[in-house]
């Protein structure tokens, strides 16, 4: 990894990628460990969580070690207490952050000041442990990562963004259907145009969703107003309307398509009612794969992957 800390997918390369997800595929076969006995992480979250907050904990659970969670209400940080004091008073104690944030500047800042590693577990800019479990998803289900081509249809965010940068690396076919005004940010958009220049892989950007969907190896959707954006739902409802993935639309990708999607789905809005438990979703593999993937993560930025037991060799 290109430092302590793991706030962009970016963090890695594609050999750090397949490297983590062969870990991650051997440890979900392996079950449980001592790996990282000793070892405490810490979870501080601004948002609520499901699959984050237990997949972490579960995680640490079955590599030996412990977490603890710091609940918004409990530590007030940023308002009782700066996040840079919290950064360094946590250094002291746990030998890892886990942050699930509104603003990325502030797993940025938690990374600057603390002397343990900085996970990203979720800002407004990216969703790196979530792109790690898709590209897990897909290899498991595809049986490689190459020649794979993603659509992603939807709202250009933190998922779009992190899973748009992780294909680049790995040299998959990215396509992203979204309405005017809510593309990719340039920024990523650029960064993810340069890795795809030396991977070999290509990136799109369209309106039409069918344009995007026609072909693809992976149909991708995520839900259209994200934490934070409640305000702006029935607008968003309304602009999105065209880009719901349904059986028709999921019908022009190849025939063995998978159907992705992060979780929380908000049925009938982005995804059809009942297409989620279609055949061709692997919506829950993916959940799944949230713990195995941060339990390779966890094991290579803790240490644990320099002591891995012969079961894994």
């Amino acid at each position: 990894m290109k430092s302590k800390d793991f706030l962009s997918i970016s963090d890695l390369d594609s050999v750090d990628i397949n490297r983590l997800i062969s870990s991650a595929i051997d440890m979900k076969a392996g079950g449980w460990n001592s790996l990282l006995s000793e070892k405490i992480l810490v979870l501080m979250f601004e948002k609520p969580s499901l699959r984050t907050r237990v997949s972490f904990e579960v995680a640490m659970l079955q590599l030996g070690g412990h977490c603890i969670n710091l609940a918004p209400d409990e530590a007030r940080l940023g308002k009782r207490e700066s996040f840079p004091d919290a950064a360094q008073v946590l250094s002291r104690y746990a030998n890892a952050i886990a942050a699930r944030t509104f603003s990325h500047g502030t797993v940025e800042t938690l990374a600057i000041h603390a002397s343990i590693p900085v996970i990203n577990a979720l800002s407004d800019l990216e969703h790196p442990c979530q792109a790690l479990a898709d590209l897990l998803t897909i290899s498991e289900k595809k049986g490689t990562l190459e020649d794979i081509t993603i659509a992603f249809i939807g709202d250009g965010n933190n998922v779009a963004h992190s899973l748009m940068l992780a294909a680049s690396l790995c040299g998959m076919n990215f396509r992203i259907a979204s309405p005017k005004g809510y593309q990719v940010r340039e920024r990523i958009l650029k960064t993810a145009q340069e890795y795809a220049s030396e991977s070999g892989s290509e990136i799109v950007c369209l309106e039409e969703p069918r344009q995007a969907v026609d072909g693809a190896d992976v149909v991708y959707t995520d839900v259209w107003a994200s934490m934070g954006q409640e305000n702006e739902a029935d607008e968003r409802r309304r602009i999105f309307a065209g880009y719901q993935v349904d059986q028709a639309l999921l019908s022009l990708a190849r025939k063995d398509a998978i159907l992705m999607h992060p979780l929380p789905a908000h049925h009938g809005e982005e995804v059809a009612e009942g297409i989620l438990y279609c055949p061709q979703s692997v919506a829950f593999d993916q959940a799944e794969n949230r713990l195995h993937a941060q339990k390779a993560l966890l094991a290579e930025m803790l240490g644990g992957s320099e002591i891995l037991l012969p079961d894994y060799r």
